[in-house]
């Protein structure tokens, strides 16, 4: 069935079970469907824009308290929207990092916030991960003196995953932000996989710039996501343009420099507003999502020479799971090869791993409720068995 043209209808989420890593927190809303048809021209948001002509400053509809809205949220003072997590990255990295100097983040650290700092030209030394793929508090200190030691002073900005994207793993960031505190080392907490998720207190963490994303874990469209600061330091990296052009002598008002002026306009905007009430209640059934992600990890747990990759009991609806003794084993004899796997879960209506993977793989179960739970736990054990893998009881 074609959507448009030759365009498909893209049916996932309304026919299967989708347990993509990256796409379950992202799903949108029935009201951010709504929004998006209702408000999907480039610059619809701008009809009752007036002066100062910035986004955060438009009432109709209201982007100036959806704005105060998403700072409390994380409980910091001022926010603005970005496109994406990775406009978050940049935004900080474009206001404190200089041509060589030291930046810190950690070994699980995403490739966009390499990216961000690579941009401005900054050194990166990595926090390394222990033998349980964590980042202790005792690793960061020891880097940042290894920083000082060679660089003659501390990082200019550490970067700090609080899950992070590979394992799914919880990081003590308060611990850390503690420390790079004592040397005035800005904390950059990336909760791409926290934000819209999971409650999320910036202060009480410690950090100075929370980042969100909207199209992983807010129920936005793409590319949408959230910066948050404390009014310490909203001056630097909300500063507002100072520049005059020297034929027209124009100036720009109060434009954000590091927000190049307004964001996201339209589509995406309104998406992560119309969301934005189911999102903030959401957030508080963590507990739930949590269980049902745990009833899939025990079963397979219980399929003989599964390992769970992630830490364990999770914390987290991200699991990193390694086959290489089971579903593998299946696919080197298996006429499908190792596309047995994703063929049999697909035949059973459970999308979003990765066609082919059979040795380690990563699945999300966020946003099920238990039944959907249950029957994803039982389909991976059905599999198992009937493929004479051993599973215990």
């Amino acid at each position: 069935m074609k959507c448009t043209g030759e365009f498909d209808v893209r049916d996932i989420d309304e026919c299967c079970i989708n347990i993509d890593p990256i796409q379950v927190g992202g799903r949108l809303t029935a009201d951010a469907m709504k929004a998006v048809i209702a408000y999907g021209d480039g610059y619809s948001v701008c009809d009752q824009c007036r002066k100062p002509f910035r986004l955060d400053y438009i009432r109709t509809p209201p982007l100036d308290q959806f704005h105060r809205d998403l700072a409390a949220f994380v409980n910091m003072d001022v926010a603005r929207v970005v496109p994406g997590a990775r406009r978050g990255f940049q935004a900080v990295a474009d206001t404190y990092i200089g041509k060589g100097d030291p930046v810190m983040i950690t070994a699980l650290s995403h490739y966009t916030e390499v990216l961000a700092i690579e941009g401005r030209g900054g050194v990166i030394r990595e926090i390394p991960k222990n033998g349980e793929n964590i980042i202790t508090a005792d690793a960061a200190a020891g880097t940042i003196e290894q920083v000082v030691r060679e660089f003659g002073r501390p990082p200019v900005l550490l970067f700090l995953d609080h899950y992070d994207y590979q394992y799914g793993n919880c990081h003590p960031v308060s611990d850390i932000a503690k420390i790079a505190r004592q040397y005035d080392i800005p904390v950059l907490y990336n909760g791409a996989y926290t934000v819209g998720i999971m409650q999320v207190d910036g202060k009480g963490l410690g950090v100075d710039f929370v980042v969100g994303s909207g199209h992983k874990s807010m129920a936005a469209p793409a590319p949408s996501g959230m910066l948050a600061t404390t009014s310490e330091r909203a001056g630097e990296v909300f500063r507002t343009t100072g520049i005059r052009t020297d034929v027209t002598g124009r100036t720009f008002g109060i434009k954000e420099v590091g927000m190049m002026g307004c964001t996201l306009m339209g589509v995406t905007l309104m998406g992560m507003l119309a969301s934005f009430p189911h999102v903030r209640e959401r957030v508080k059934r963590w507990d739930q999502e949590l269980e049902n992600g745990n009833l899939v990890v025990e079963t397979l747990r219980s399929i003989d020479g599964t390992v769970i990759k992630s830490e364990y009991p999770r914390k987290h609806t991200l699991t990193r799971v390694d086959t290489i003794n089971s579903f593998d084993r299946v696919a080197k004899t298996h006429k499908k090869r190792g596309y047995f796997f994703s063929s049999a879960l697909k035949e059973r209506g459970i999308a979003g791993i990765i066609p082919g993977a059979t040795k380690v793989w990563k699945f999300n179960t966020y946003g099920m409720n238990r039944i959907q739970a249950e029957y994803l736990a039982a389909t991976f054990k059905e599999i198992a068995e009937e493929n004479d893998l051993v599973v215990s009881r």
